[in-house]
């Protein structure tokens, strides 16, 4: 069940790469979170954790209701096209992807080796949506796309940490929930603050600041 829940995590990522809607991209992260905490929720109950079923509580409170609403209203507040501002097109994008998920696969298969096949899938799966949060932030113009990219990379690094050990250390799980949250807040300000002075989120036009 979990090697089948990791596949919906990485398609959910494909739809976020090939998404040309804010809004869309905000539910592709939503879904990816949800997927995230029904792996750590079967994950949690497989080991009768406490503190993994803690951990799948703070992501579907924060990362599958907290941060797509507060992106949702951040959004709304400074009236931002829906457009994302594709560098590359939708096949492009998507062709993007399944080149960095093979990647992936090349290095857990050369390099990492020595795990079992759901730890492989889940390890080069994490290493693919690590790399596809990075390719949000690099191909896509809205700051708030930024933002998503960052909280993807985010994702894949929980998930990266859950098939090379099985979790990170409780306390480091909640603070990096901390940090998480702290970070989308203040990349929220100053999203904001870009639309105030400039009217646009677009950060492709920033260049023009360049001395």
């Amino acid at each position: 069940m979990e090697i089948y829940i990791i596949f919906g995590i990485l398609t959910l990522t494909y739809v976020m790469v090939v998404t040309k809607r804010v809004r869309g991209l905000i539910t592709g992260f939503q879904f990816q979170s949800f997927f995230l905490f029904l792996l750590t929720a079967v994950e949690a109950w497989s080991g009768r954790s406490i503190e993994l079923g803690t951990v799948a509580a703070l992501l579907l409170l924060v990362k599958v209701i907290g941060i797509p609403q507060l992106l949702s209203r951040m959004t709304d507040r400074v009236r931002a096209s829906e457009d994302l501002g594709l560098i590359l097109n939708s096949q492009l994008s998507l062709v993007s992807g399944l080149l960095l998920t093979y990647l992936s696969w090349l290095f857990y298969s050369y390099v990492v080796r020595g795990h079992n096949l759901t730890e492989g899938i889940a390890l080069s799966a994490s290493l693919s949506i690590i790399l596809m949060g990075l390719f949000l932030m690099i191909f896509r113009m809205k700051a708030l796309s930024q933002i998503v990219g960052l909280l993807t990379m985010e994702n894949g690094i929980f998930l990266l940490a859950s098939s090379l050990s099985g979790g990170m250390p409780f306390i480091v799980e909640i603070a990096i929930f901390f940090d998480v949250l702290m970070s989308v807040i203040i990349l929220g300000m100053f999203v904001y603050r870009i639309n105030k002075l400039f009217t646009h989120v677009d950060v492709s036009r920033m260049t023009h600041l360049r001395g």
